[in-house]
């Protein structure tokens, strides 16, 4: 899974972006469960790729729901 930009994010439509986090947090807790099961995760850095492109999707979310 890529990690996505902003432009990406605003391009997709509600249900695209409510799949990627669903997507994402899924991957999320994968990764912290073998982390925290004593495992060596293979990419170190994917854990916070991943609750930074959480945070854009849901910054994008709520952007959209103020206007």
């Amino acid at each position: 899974m890529a990690i996505l930009r902003i432009s990406e994010i605003r391009a997709m439509t509600i249900e695209e972006r409510v799949d990627e986090f669903e997507t994402l947090k899924n991957e999320l807790v994968k990764e912290r469960a073998l982390t925290s099961a004593g495992g060596s995760p293979e990419n170190p850095g994917r854990i916070g790729e991943i609750r930074r492109t959480i945070a854009r999707i849901k910054t994008i979310q709520n952007e959209l729901n103020e206007i």
